[in-house]
């Protein structure tokens, strides 16, 4: 009989933070603006939508995550590769242009009579942002909730991340060009740069020096918990500055939370199914799969409202459909990493093997 395993105890109250952070935030909105238009105003250069105290803050949580990456496992994917491109694909071919068209139905059609144009768009374009940048911290926990191959499951984040270097702002361009969307195309790039290529480069020095250094032991045992309450506090500082920037929008609006909330867990739930089907019907083990099929649900929220506030603001509705990706997450993937496992033995009834 598997042994029932469980979040951490900060993953598994996550949804509870965001909202406590949600109401200290806009408490401060509310209680001192004059301090949180101050803080809002920092930014890297004028114009530049660079927020100074989010930056340091996304950095902190983003630096961590790439120190897991381990690219030498990359070099076991010629012989396993069909749950690598089943993920790849839901990924990087269906899961963006579903995203968008989700939102567009949504925000843009079925809720246009509760959002204005404008408002819509920005959420739409929060919406795509979202879905195009995949999952690279959560998905480890996910993975271990599923008896998931971490070996494997570490080098299709690995992978991910390669191609975001590339396909990343690419896709949300013209993505949100097809939504009637302006997104600054060197705003986007200097994104990408500042939250993907620097983090991943420092933590792939970091990492590397340190396990030649110091030893692999030590590294995983000893450096990387450190990062541990760094990364929380980071992630929960950086929402409550968010939920202040956004305090006027969510007080007036708090009804576009929920409406907001529709597409994403419609998504998750949509690109789950699909890459799990695909990999029974390739043939795929169950420990590839089920990780496999969280990784083409969930997203790497960190990132995305990284570019959303440097694209569109702190207090933009872009920047609020991202953080409302957090709040309904974890208890979404966790029903979704239940489903996986409950059905462990229909899966393997399809001829495929667990030992790969």
């Amino acid at each position: 009989m598997r042994e029932k395993k469980r979040l951490a105890f900060f993953e598994r109250y996550l949804t509870v933070w965001v909202f406590l952070c949600m109401i200290a935030g806009i408490g401060l909105g509310k209680l001192a603006p004059g301090l949180t238009a101050s803080l809002s105003k920092m930014e890297f250069g004028r114009g530049s939508q660079v927020n100074v105290p989010i930056a340091v803050l996304i950095w902190l949580m983003i630096f961590p995550m790439m120190l897991k990456i381990d690219f030498g496992s990359l070099g076991g994917i010629a012989r396993r590769p069909r749950g690598l491109f089943v993920t790849l694909f839901v990924n990087w071919l269906v899961k963006p242009f579903s995203m968008a068209l989700l939102a567009w139905i949504f925000m843009q059609h079925f809720f246009a009579r509760w959002i204005d144009p404008e408002t819509a768009k920005n959420y739409t374009a929060g919406l795509i942002i979202l879905a195009a940048a995949p999952c690279t911290a959560m998905v480890f926990v996910w993975s271990y909730l599923t008896d998931g191959d971490p070996a494997y499951t570490l080098v299709q984040v690995a992978v991910n991340d390669l191609i975001m270097l590339v396909a990343f702002a690419p896709i949300v361009m013209f993505l949100c060009g097809v939504a009637n969307v302006v997104v600054p195309s060197k705003v986007l790039i200097t994104s990408v740069i500042v939250f993907i290529v620097i983090p991943l480069v420092a933590g792939y020095v970091t990492r590397t020096t340190l396990l030649r250094v110091r030893g692999k032991d030590w590294f995983a045992q000893s450096f990387l918990p450190k990062f541990n309450p760094v990364t929380m506090v980071a992630l929960l500082v950086t929402l409550l500055l968010i939920f202040a920037f956004q305090a006027d929008n969510l007080t007036k609006r708090w009804f576009a939370v929920v409406l907001i909330a529709v597409p994403i867990i419609i998504q998750v739930y949509f690109n789950s199914s699909l890459t799990y089907l695909l990999m029974r019907l390739f043939k795929v083990p169950h420990n590839v799969a089920s990780p496999g099929a969280l990784i083409g649900a969930s997203n790497f929220f960190e990132l995305a409202v990284a570019v959303a506030i440097t694209l569109f603001g702190p207090g933009s509705g872009a920047a609020l459909a991202c953080v409302v990706g957090v709040l309904v997450e974890v208890p979404v993937m966790l029903s979704v990493c239940k489903a996986c496992n409950s059905s462990r033995d229909w899966f393997e009834a399809g001829g495929v093997e667990q030992v790969i």
